[in-house]
């Protein structure tokens, strides 16, 4: 793969960071910015106490909106060391600073772990154990959709991945129209 537009990194690091355009009129981030904000404050080190501000639930969904968004871009089995780059820039951009470079590194290290042990099925469904919100589940289509146009839009099989998360985490093909369209949509404007 071709290095990524910086102005398209840009683009959909800020979308990222948004809620989506159906979102109730009080949500002024997206969550992943939100559960974001929990995951940073993970700890480096092991066995160490938390500070107040840390939401165990929050950073699981933090992890599993980044997985799903991973799995895609995984999709062709081909995730190379300018896609992953991307990838976690665009990541922590629009996290604003609430997670850094190393944790989004660390945490790509461990998917592509687990996709090697577990395979594209089970790490599916194991996404979508944590993600129990119907809104929830239309903004990890939609992030995950927003994080496959880094690599030059939404491929079938990047669709086909879609379409299993979204079977998964009880959406309809549907789901996985709409969040492509606003995808293809936020970046257009």
């Amino acid at each position: 793969m071709s290095v990524p537009d910086e102005s398209l990194l840009g683009k959909v690091a800020t979308q990222l960071s948004r809620p989506p355009s159906y979102a109730a009129g009080g949500s002024k981030a997206s969550i992943l910015s939100i559960a974001a904000a929990s995951y940073g404050w993970k700890s480096a080190g092991d066995e160490v106490t938390q500070p107040t501000g840390f939401d165990p639930e929050a950073a699981r969904l933090f992890e599993s909106v980044v997985e799903a968004a991973f799995l895609v871009a995984n999709a062709d089995g081909d995730f190379d060391a300018a896609e992953q780059s991307a990838f976690a820039h665009v990541v922590v951009t629009a996290c604003g600073g609430l997670v850094v470079e190393r944790q989004v590194s660390a945490l790509l290290a461990d998917l592509a772990d687990q996709l090697s042990e577990d395979g594209m099925e089970k790490r599916v469904q194991m996404v979508s154990r944590s993600i129990v919100r119907e809104d929830q589940a239309r903004e990890v289509l939609r992030i995950a959709a927003l994080l496959a146009h880094v690599s030059g839009g939404v491929s079938d099989v990047e669709r086909d991945v879609l379409v299993k998360l979204a079977s998964e985490l009880k959406l309809d093909s549907n789901a996985v129209d709409a969040a492509i369209k606003e995808a293809g949509s936020a970046l257009a404007e």
